[in-house]
């Protein structure tokens, strides 16, 4: 069942952080650090790297594991780019594509680490 909701899931998140990266959503919680801002990129991103993982996982672990963190390191920037050019609310932020970059390198090292385990679940 979760198998086919896969893709489902995967572009409306997608999708969905898309809309809050562009669209003025005010302030985001605050978790009481100055780094607000910065943890929910990587986590954010570290979930997109999961999600995309197992969509395009069929039998090539590693190919699956470089395609995926690939797409999301490129969408990650590319929805920084378009804040800069397309938001008057938001700014392309460096540190913004480094904390997405580190969410999908981090979640791509516990894909590896787990492996067998998500394997075996897909």
């Amino acid at each position: 069942m979760l198998k086919k909701s896969i893709p489902i899931i995967t572009i409306g998140y997608t999708i969905l952080i898309a809309i809050l990266s562009l669209a003025n959503i005010g302030e985001l919680p605050d978790i009481g650090s100055s780094f607000d801002d910065k943890i929910f990129h990587f986590l954010a991103y570290g979930l997109l790297m999961l999600l995309w993982f197992l969509f395009i996982f069929k039998s090539n672990f590693k190919k699956s594991l470089l395609v995926s963190s690939l797409i999301v390191l490129f969408y990650g920037t590319i929805i920084e780019v378009l804040q800069g050019q397309l938001s008057t609310s938001r700014i392309a932020d460096v540190y913004d594509i480094l904390a997405n970059s580190l969410g999908v390198v981090i979640m791509a090292l516990i894909i590896n680490i787990k492996r067998e385990v998500i394997v075996k679940n897909i």
